[in-house]
């Protein structure tokens, strides 16, 4: 029973560290380390299908890495067709009801094809060494003597393969590790399934259902964590605020589905704009209020997008423009010491552009108007932002 005992703990161990995890890398990783410890190997490695792109992609390599291979690569990716065993052979054995079985190869194993139709009918549960030859001449390659793969399924189809591999002159796996291979690739689905879903759930909370833009949780998020870097290193922070102009005159003339379209196809051109500064975040932050935020580039690099953002955005139909507002720790705008005070920056801004109907983004620091509007009480603060509604977004566009 000892053995059985010890089997049972490392299935509990691997469960609870991937319930553990807080991210889907580390999910992944939990995963092949808990396989790789609990089937006494040296490497594990948990890979997916993408079925669009024809390919198996590894998502981590855990344990003794061979020269080349990355803990979460970027692009390490293999052809399903020379991997048949997980795209047809096994998959329509389980698809019909059955179990997916692991199976074990070893570096002894032949490096030609199998002969058509052997799949993996020979042995019990159809085990068999060398049935796929480029894992053979993989462990040949990166010095390992065998492997045991096993199909990971999530809602009755094919996921992806869990590999745990041992080094040259250790143990080669057998039929009882395959099966427990099987029986650890079930917790690995299950753990991957949890995460996924806790994933969406994240996503949600953080993204704007209407645009599919970040929303407001996540750019205060955002922001307090670039406010700390900036502080910490001197990383330039700046951070537009944009109010789409005469969103309540589209509303009330061509009703609200079409001021939805409206917040929709500023979201496009505000995502496409956003992409042209590295890492940049654009969200929805309620109503017809948008922002940019960026971390790295100057602030001339994002006065440069906001104005073409400002042309884009004139250019929608039944839209009358944006009024864009921006602050940086690029330009003369006294200590940032919190992301408050960047915001009342960008926000003056804002306000500045919309009074001004401007065509082009006020800048902080470059308007001294915008210091004296964002260092005013906060009750004309609150005052400016209720009188901001009623002013020109209540207006037809000028057409």
């Amino acid at each position: 029973m000892g053995g059985d005992d010890a089997r049972l703990r490392a299935v509990v161990s691997l469960a609870q560290a991937m319930a553990a995890a807080h991210t889907p890398r580390g999910c992944w990783r939990a995963a092949a380390l808990g396989a790789c410890e609990a089937l006494g190997g040296s490497f594990a490695a948990l890979s997916v299908w993408e079925r669009g792109r024809g390919r198996l992609r590894v998502l981590v390599n855990a344990g003794d890495r061979a020269e080349g291979e990355e803990e979460f690569p970027d692009e390490e990716t293999y052809p399903v067709h020379q991997f048949p065993e997980i795209t047809e052979f096994l998959h329509e054995r389980w698809a019909g009801g059955g179990e997916p079985d692991a199976w074990v190869e070893t570096a002894d194993g032949p490096v030609e094809p199998q002969p058509s139709g052997g799949g993996r009918a020979a042995g019990a549960h159809g085990y068999r060494h060398g049935y796929c030859h480029q894992r053979v001449a993989a462990l040949r390659r990166r010095g390992r003597g065998c492997c045991v793969v096993a199909p990971i399924v999530l809602h009755g189809r094919a996921w992806g393969e869990l590999y745990v591999a041992r080094p040259v002159g250790e143990p080669v796996f057998g039929r009882a590790d395959a099966d427990f291979a099987t029986v650890l690739a079930a917790v690995v689905a299950a753990g991957i399934s949890q995460t996924e879903r806790l994933e969406e759930v994240r996503k949600l909370a953080f993204t704007d259902p209407l645009t599919g833009l970040a929303n407001r949780r996540a750019v205060d998020m955002r922001l307090d964590e670039a406010v700390e870097r900036h502080r910490a290193d001197g990383s330039v922070v700046s951070l537009a605020v944009c109010d789409l102009n005469g969103l309540k005159w589209v509303n009330d003339t061509h009703g609200h589905a079409v001021g939805d379209r409206l917040l929709e196809r500023f979201g496009s051109v505000l995502s496409r704009c956003g992409a042209m500064l590295p890492g940049a975040l654009s969200a929805r932050l309620g109503g017809d209020e948008f922002c940019l935020l960026a971390v790295g580039p100057g602030a001339d690099e994002v006065v440069a997008v906001a104005t073409e953002l400002c042309e884009r955005a004139a250019e929608l139909e039944f839209g009358n423009g944006v009024a864009c507002g921006i602050a940086s720790t690029g330009d003369p705008i006294g200590p940032v010491v919190s992301a408050r005070r960047l915001f009342r920056l960008a926000d003056a801004a804002q306000y500045r552009a919309k009074a001004a109907r401007s065509l082009r983004p006020v800048v902080a620091g470059r308007d001294g108007e915008v210091i004296r509007l964002a260092d005013s009480p906060p009750k004309a603060a609150h005052d400016r932002r209720r009188l901001r509604g009623n002013r020109p977004s209540a207006e037809p566009p000028d057409r």
